[in-house]
């Protein structure tokens, strides 16, 4: 059974590069409905596109399940700018039944202001010099290549996922303070905004935390942290982790899975997958 929300917020799925969690984020979207869906930015990743990125059809399947949600539940989707999907300039605003595209988005609920933003505003390198930002990117890239293949060598030694690109984030003194900046000015810009909290992204670090009376959120991302914001009929907001959710539905989506839809490397994990569910279920018949 599907979980309902309010609203949910995600963040930097950086479609169209290697790091994209595509799949898992497609998955989490199938788990859940909501009347308001708020993709806040860097959801294509253009820079990439441009040089070495590919679009795949696991990345066309994510608009396709959004566009399944605004029919089957009437969901209000909401896609703000980010700053490497900034080829949107060229476009906004543009509306189209319940799909909008826009820089950003105040959100009215249970008697509150939340201003939401991507939050590349307050990158001067991103917003003035971008060339630079782009060398930024390109190590970053190569940082979350390296993350990969230490992960593949985990898995196959039976350990859990180890994010190297957080822990160098936690552990640069200069990334900790810029970090701590971002959020302030963004709680700052709340206020200017006559908000009672502010939703960004950009960062790849969720969060919820309290700058006075200012309710800073941050949905993180689908490369490392695989989360998004929720919010509930009561209005409470929460952080979800895909790692928390991903085992329900399963072998539903695995039933029902379109192979004709998948990559060649995906149907054989997937067949494989629906092999070990089918042992699985006839092991409990005859236990």
């Amino acid at each position: 059974m599907k979980t309902h929300f309010r609203t949910i917020v995600i963040s930097d799925i950086h479609l169209g590069t290697s790091g994209s969690k595509a799949k898992q984020v497609t998955n989490f979207l199938k788990q859940h409905t909501c009347d308001k869906l708020i993709l806040n930015g860097d959801i294509i990743d253009g820079w990439q596109l441009k040089k070495y990125g590919a679009w795949k059809r696991k990345h066309t399947r994510f608009f396709k399940t959004i566009l399944k949600m605004m029919e089957d539940y009437n969901t209000q989707v909401i896609y703000l700018r980010g700053n490497h999907d900034d080829f949107l300039d060229q476009i906004l605003p543009v509306k189209v039944g319940g799909f909008s595209i826009q820089r950003d988005y105040i959100l009215k609920s249970h008697g509150r202001r939340f201003y939401i933003t991507h939050g590349d505003i307050f990158d001067s390198v991103t917003t003035q010099l971008k060339w630079i930002a782009q060398l930024g990117d390109i190590g970053y890239t190569f940082l979350l290549w390296v993350n990969k293949l230490y992960n593949n060598y985990r898995t196959n030694r039976g350990l859990p996922y180890y994010s190297l690109s957080q822990v160098v984030k936690q552990k640069v003194k200069s990334a900790v303070s810029y970090i701590s900046d971002f959020e302030t000015q963004l709680a700052e810009l709340a206020k200017v905004k006559q908000c009672d909290g502010i939703i960004c992204g950009h960062i790849h670090q969720p969060a919820i935390k309290q700058y006075g009376d200012i309710v800073y959120m941050n949905s993180g991302d689908w490369v490392e942290s695989l989360s998004a914001l929720t919010e509930d009929e009561s209005g409470e907001w929460n952080l979800v982790y895909y790692s928390e959710t991903s085992k329900s539905g399963l072998s539903h989506d695995l039933e029902d899975a379109d192979l004709s839809d998948l990559e060649d490397d995906e149907i054989a994990d997937l067949k494989a997958l629906q092999d070990q569910l089918e042992l699985v279920r006839v092991l409990k018949q005859v236990g």
